[in-house]
């Protein structure tokens, strides 16, 4: 995926200049570039391995002196911001409601990542179905903005797809057998910006 679009349809969607974030689920660190905009970045995650790779992204970006690692369950978070930003991660929470809410607390901004109902990338990484459930229970908030965004998983063979997949499980990795023996192909993923 060109991660240099998603975050120029991010800049276009959302304006960070001089906000503090809260950013939650932000571990590995493929988004930052956003920060070199905002004042302060709380990046919030479950993860260590995650946090550690955020850490390594940020040394090399030069953006360290913005961000504050915070290794805590999202729920248990207090930091206080502008905005509070879920990175492609809202799906994975056990209670979206609860979440945005919790958000809600922390912020006068919700700023929701995800990937789009009936995503293709999101059916072969066995998440649809949660995928679905997080955007149905974010109808019950107001949405000040809305936008879906077109792009592309784009895999050199099969090997480099089970590669990437494989940590979602058995479900995932059956669901992309017939992609076994493909040279060059591509996985569309829809994805949506949502602003609470």
């Amino acid at each position: 995926m060109d991660s240099k679009k998603l975050i120029g349809n991010l800049l276009d969607f959302y304006d960070f200049k001089n906000k503090t974030i809260v950013s939650v689920g932000s571990g590995g660190g493929q988004l930052i570039e956003y920060g070199h905009a905002a004042k302060k970045i709380f990046a919030i995650d479950n993860n260590e391995e995650a946090l550690r790779k955020l850490k390594e992204s940020l040394a090399k970006s030069g953006l360290d002196d913005k961000f504050t690692l915070v290794y805590s369950d999202f729920y248990l978070a207090d930091q206080k911001g502008d905005v509070v930003m879920f990175e492609f991660c809202l799906h994975e929470m056990p209670d979206q409601v609860k979440a945005v809410d919790h958000a809600g607390e922390m912020a006068d901004d919700i700023l929701v990542l995800d990937h789009w109902p009936e995503s293709e990338w999101a059916y072969y990484v066995a998440e649809d179905k949660i995928v679905d459930k997080s955007w149905q229970a974010l109808r019950s908030f107001h949405f000040r903005k809305v936008q879906k965004y077109e792009a592309a998983q784009l895999f050199k063979d099969y090997e480099e797809l089970y590669q990437k997949v494989k940590v979602m499980g058995e479900v995932s990795i059956n669901r992309i057998n017939p992609f076994i023996g493909q040279k060059n192909f591509s996985i569309p993923m829809a994805y949506g910006f949502a602003l609470i």
